[in-house]
Order: C-alpha cells, then sequence, then structure tokens
C-alpha cells in the first residue's frame, strides 16, 4: 500500500509498505514513518494519506482511508501551515481557534447537505528537519465529495450553457443563504471550489477555518488580508478591507461568467476602465445579463445585499427556462395541441361557431317538436345541443368543415321527420332563424363581458 508523507517539501513524499496490502492488517498496523523524513503517517492513530488533491498557499489536501470504519471509508486530510515562524503563545492560539472555527464547520456541514460533513481535528507535533526544534501542524478531515470540480469540468466539456449556469448559480446562491444568515463569509468562490458528485449534485468547498486563524493572529480579524483568489475578489478584500455577504456574490457572478465565457477571468476584465467585458462573448438573456452585472458592480453596497435577493431576482428567468424546456419535451403533436389551446378565437371563429351551433340546435328542436309535440323540452334539448357544440369548439374538437358537416347530416333525417308537416324552405327558415338567434345572444354576451372587464 502507497501511503503519502504529509510534511511540506519532504523529499520524497510516497512510501511503500507491503503490510499494508490486506485490509485485516491496516487496521491492527502500528504506527508507520516515512523513510525519507521520519514524518508520521497514520495521523491521530486512524487516517493513512494516500494522495496529494492540492497544495495552496494555506497548506494542502490528501485523499485518506479512515481505517476505523467498517469499508474503509474515503476522506479528505486538509493540513494547514502557519505563515512564517510562530511563538509558542501564538500557537496557542492558533489551536484555539482552529478548534472553534472546526465547531462550526461541524455544524453547517451536518446541517447543510451542500457542504462536506466534518470528521475530525487534530494537532501534529512533530520533531523538525534537521532535528533541534518541534513544529506543529494542524488538521481537518472531511467527507470526500467522489466527483470533478467545475473548473475541470469546463476544461474537460466547454463552456456551460444558459440553464446550466443558471442551476450553478441557483444552488451555490443557496449554500450562500445558509452560511451568511450564520455570520459565514467564504471568501474564496471559484470553479474548483465547486464540486459536481456523481449524481448532480453541487457542493461548495473550502471554507477554510484556518483563513480565520491567520487573520486572528495577524491582529485583523474581520479584515481579508491574503483571502482570495486573484480574479474572483472585489476590490474591498483585495485592498484588505472589511467583507460582506455581497463579497462573495461578486466572486460568484465571477464564477458564472467564466462557465459562460471558457474564459479566464484576467481575459474578462478590462483594467483600464475597471469593468468586465464579457456580454459579447455569450447570447445570455436580459434577465441573467442584469444581474450577473449588478453582482459584479466594483462597491459592495451596489451589489445585491444577500444571496436571497440574489435568489428572488432570478425566480422570473428559473420560471421562463422551466416552460421552455417543458415545451421543447413535448412531442410535435403535443406541441400544436399545447400552442392551439393557448391560441385566442377571433370574433369571425366566434360568430361563425355560433351561427352553426345554432343551425344545428335549430333542426334538432324542429324535429323533437314533430315527434313529442313539447316545446319546452325540445326548446331545453335544443339549448343543450348548441351548449356542447360551442364547447367542443372551445377545446377545439370540432372547428372548420365540422361545423358544416353536421347540419348536412342532420337535415335530410329531419326533412324526412317533418315531411308531412312542414316543407323545405320552412325547415330551412326556421333553421336560419335559430342559428342567428345564437349569433345574436353570443354577440351580447361577448359585448357584456367586454363591459364588465372594463369596469372591473
Amino acid at each position: 500500500m502507497e501511503v503519502y508523507c504529509t510534511r511540506p517539501h519532504c523529499p520524497r513524499p510516497l512510501n511503500h509498505f507491503t503490510d499494508l496490502d490486506e485490509t485485516a492488517l491496516i487496521r491492527t498496523a502500528q504506527q508507520k514513518y516515512c523513510t525519507s523524513c521520519g514524518m508520521p503517517l497514520i495521523l491521530a492513530g486512524r487516517y493513512i494519506p494516500t494522495k496529494l488533491l492540492g497544495r495552496g498557499g494555506f497548506g494542502a489536501a490528501f485523499l485518506a482511508l479512515d481505517r476505523y470504519t467498517p469499508a474503509m471509508r474515503s476522506c479528505v486530510v486538509k493540513q494547514f501551515l502557519p505563515a512564517g515562524s510562530l511563538s509558542s503563545t501564538q500557537l496557542k492560539v492558533a489551536q484555539d481557534l482552529f478548534e472553534r472555527e472546526a465547531v462550526v464547520l461541524e455544524e453547517i456541514g451536518y446541517q447543510h447537505d451542500q457542504i462536506p460533513d466534518l470528521y475530525a481535528y487534530f494537532p501534529v507535533i512533530v520533531e523538525s528537519v534537521p532535528l533541534g526544534r518541534q513544529e506543529q501542524f494542524f488538521y481537518l478531515v472531511q467527507e470526500y465529495i467522489n466527483g470533478e470540480n467545475l473548473e475541470q469540468e469546463l476544461i474537460q466539456k466547454g463552456k456551460f450553457s444558459e440553464s446550466d449556469a443558471v442551476f450553478v448559480l441557483s444552488s451555490i446562491l443557496k449554500i450562500l443563504e445558509f452560511v451568511h444568515n450564520r455570520g459565514i463569509i467564504h471568501r474564496d468562490i471559484k470553479p474548483s471550489n465547486i464540486m459536481r458528485d456523481k449524481s448532480g449534485k453541487l457542493f461548495l468547498l473550502d471554507f477554510g477555518a484556518v483563513k480565520l486563524i491567520t487573520n486572528s493572529l495577524t491582529g485583523t480579524l474581520g479584515a481579508s488580508t491574503g483571502i482570495y483568489s486573484l480574479g474572483f475578489a472585489p476590490p474591498e478584500q483585495m485592498s484588505g478591507g472589511q467583507v460582506f455577504p455581497s463579497t462573495d456574490l461578486y466572486a460568484l457572478a465571477v464564477t458564472i461568467i467564466i462557465l459562460l465565457t471558457g474564459k479566464d477571468a484576467t481575459e474578462l476584465f478590462d483594467s483600464y476602465t475597471n469593468q468586465w467585458k464579457w456580454e459579447n462573448l455569450v447570447n445570455t438573456s436580459r434577465t441573467l445579463t442584469s444581474i450577473l452585472n449588478r453582482m459584479l458592480l466594483p462597491a459592495a453596497n451596489q451589489r445585491f445585499q444577500t444571496a436571497t435577493d440574489v435568489l428572488n431576482a432570478l425566480s422570473s428567468l428559473q420560471l421562463q427556462q422551466a416552460q421552455h424546456q417543458h415545451q421543447t419535451q413535448l412531442q410535435p403533436s403535443q406541441q400544436v395541441t399545447h400552442l392551439t389551446s393557448k391560441a385566442q378565437f377571433s370574433l369571425s371563429q366566434i360568430l361563425i361557431g355560433a351561427g352553426f351551433s345554432g343551425l344545428e340546435g335549430g333542426l334538432i328542436a324542429i324535429a323533437l317538436m314533430t315527434l313529442i309535440k313539447s316545446p319546452a323540452i325540445s326548446l331545453g334539448i335544443s339549448v343543450i345541443v348548441i351548449s356542447l357544440m360551442i364547447f367542443a369548439q372551445f377545446r377545439r374538437w370540432v372547428g372548420g368543415s365540422d361545423l358544416i358537416i353536421f347540419p348536412l347530416i342532420t337535415l335530410p333525417i329531419v326533412l324526412y321527420l317533418v315531411r308531412a308537416s312542414l316543407s323545405i324552405p320552412q325547415v330551412l327558415f326556421y333553421a336560419v332563424i335559430a342559428g342567428l338567434i345564437s349569433i345574436a345572444v353570443t354577440s351580447l354576451f361577448r359585448l357584456i363581458y367586454k363591459v364588465l372587464s372594463m369596469i372591473i
């Protein structure tokens, strides 16, 4: 089994131990030491680093196995390296702050399912190389998210579509809404700190408890000295001033325009005009463009002040995208139905439909009057027929040539039934009168509706 040494600047950090190749032996093995620098390798007696994930200005991150879990759970071990030489008093302060911040990370990790859980925190004190003094390192152990960060995804798959970018924006905004409400500001939002797991779920990484520790040791708690990634930080953070929730919103907007354009932040920011030049590189909706540009304003008080404000502004855009996605998922025949169901009827369509419905109803009334000799029943059934025909037209079940076919079929039947009492001209006269009455009634109701609409 290969075990990675976590001591910074170790000349040969990769160690191989054949007696750790079996799972049973891993759980019972005694402490192992780096063959190059003598650094203890099994951290806190249980975490075995196997791979370097990344190294930055504040420390390093390692993929590790937790040998005291049934499935040898994978986890991330983050090592913090205090900058410069610290006195014993400063190291004690660092340890206290580290512990306090670890408590916060544990709380937010367990309370929000898009923030990695915190499993452990501990310091490790070792003999320095060369020997002569002690070195102290701080470690955090967090949940391992198996996936790719958005920086890797951008390189592999290319520019994000607007809908994909909006998904990232809304997902991270909900996380920021949660952490900001608890007085926590991330300070370092960028594509590499947003991870997508195998199921597509996004996680916000690197809350970095150690960043607050560094500030506190230099006496600038609440300021942002040294805590940012170049290109993502707004002016107040770059100058070492106070940071705000809108500081994170600025960095998130930079992240989104990088995903949309596929360009580095340095390519998108015009230092001469102090403005972001990204709109001409992509085709985004006015709503999204307006939201991102406001998030990118240089003055903190001119931006959206909370993640909730941005989510509210974003809600209309998400609704539009959802409607568009629903429409594109419909089959062609369904799209026609979907569109025609929303189409409004013209005045001529309404009156022609009413006329043919009245004509059909009149023919049926004439036939019933001849057969059952009851005007009330005949009129009632005729009204029902007219109503059903109008409803069928409204639902687009019938229309066009169908309106002519019904009377053409009904007319010969009626003429046969009333041949002894009414002539053909009389039948046609009464039927046309019924159609005209139907048109008149429809026109009257339409007029009343329009007047009431104007008044109300």
